[in-house]
């Protein structure tokens, strides 16, 4: 019950930043507006009414929108209309939910890094703690048929004679490999979403003999495992190396975000589609479940994340999503006209019964998922 009232408050929190972000820059360019609503209809609560906005609490949790004075399908004209406003405008006044979001995102980095979250780092600081996690194991390689898998972290590596690396990085780790020229060597790990326990007594890891292949060799030609590590450390930043950290991880997941949601597209217009590859409201449970038991630095960036895939799923040309409506206003651009008030409705109309059929598809799927 407190994971799904996390998931929901996470949810809102994070439609709100995006609706303040349109009521933001309506108010900015003189656009009126006469709702700011969190949930969708049917109405639950009215807050009460500032200037010409009401301000609005709705049954339905997942969602939020702001109406606006001569929106879309509106026939509503004069000073403060959106629809009579210049089309650049209304361009800046849709994105502005985008922007609010991977604000947002960034933001929500910035105090996951400050909390302390796993990264990768170059070298230690004096001082801080770091693990040795594999990040990629060649295929046909020793180490992938010694059981070893990408998130695994290793404790130890040591040779016949017991003798090990002088210190636990890549580089030292690499070349202690390299030296043993073929000779078998003991690996113990954590295997990935293990942890050990209270002083290190738990030890819930493996122990795998190993011998470096020739014909796996590392960049110098030498002998190797074929596995890939990086150092990493969850050593809280001070706030402006956090903030400064924060820009980076939002663009990543920008990046990372976009390629994934362009290969469903992609399979989805080969027919090849699944809406099981898509996790929605009640999937995050889970999600959210392990990140709270981890730390507050792992729910801020698991906030973080859900917050900028909204801001890439509202930029989907789809009808009733931000996306779709600057999709429209690029149309109109394009011809020198205004598309029809009836046309708009009817898109809008059509986006929002995708919508909605989609919400329960992804939902069904995460209930079955769930259950099963």
């Amino acid at each position: 019950m407190v994971t799904a009232l996390l998931v929901i408050g996470i949810l809102v929190l994070l439609i709100v930043a995006h609706e303040l972000g349109h009521f933001i820059a309506a108010k900015i360019f003189g656009v009126r507006v006469k709702e700011f609503g969190v949930g969708y209809q049917p109405r639950a609560f009215t807050f009460g009414k500032v200037g010409d906005t009401e301000y609005t609490l709705n049954w339905i949790p997942f969602g939020g929108f702001v109406r606006l004075f001569g929106d879309v399908g509106q026939e509503e004209h004069g000073e403060g209309s959106f629809v009579d406003s210049n089309r650049a405008v209304q361009a800046l006044i849709l994105i502005a939910g985008v922007t609010a979001n991977a604000i947002a995102g960034w933001a929500l980095y910035t105090g996951a890094l400050h909390a302390g979250i796993p990264r990768v780092i170059e070298s230690a600081q004096p001082g801080e703690t770091t693990r040795l996690i594999v990040a990629n194991v060649l295929s046909g390689s020793p180490a992938e048929t010694g059981g070893i898998a990408p998130g695994d972290e290793i404790l130890s590596v040591s040779d016949e004679f017991g003798a090990a690396p002088h210190e636990q990085t890549p580089r030292a780790v690499s070349d202690f490999i390299a030296e043993r020229g073929g000779k078998p060597l003991t690996v113990q790990v954590l295997p990935a979403g293990r942890k050990l326990g209270a002083g290190g007594h738990e030890r819930a890891t493996t122990t795998a003999t190993l011998i470096p292949a020739h014909a796996v060799i590392d960049r110098a030609g030498r002998p190797a495992l074929g596995i890939a590590v990086v150092l990493v450390t969850s050593h809280p930043l001070p706030w402006s190396d956090a903030a400064s950290e924060a820009f980076t991880a939002t663009k990543n997941t920008f990046v990372l975000t976009a390629k994934g949601l362009g290969s469903i597209v992609a399979l989805a217009l080969r027919g090849e589609g699944d809406l099981s590859m898509i996790t929605g409201p009640v999937g995050l449970v889970g999600s959210v479940r392990e990140a709270a038991l981890a730390g507050v630095g792992e729910v801020l960036q698991l906030a973080a994340f859900i917050s900028i895939n909204l801001a890439i799923i509202n930029l989907i040309p789809i009808p009733a999503l931000d996306g779709g409506r600057l999709f429209v206003l690029g149309i109109e651009a394009a011809l020198r006209r205004p598309a029809p008030p009836l046309a708009l409705h009817a898109l809008n109309t059509l986006g929002i019964a995708l919508i909605i059929f989609l919400m329960v598809a992804v939902t069904y799927n995460d209930i079955l998922r769930l259950l099963g």
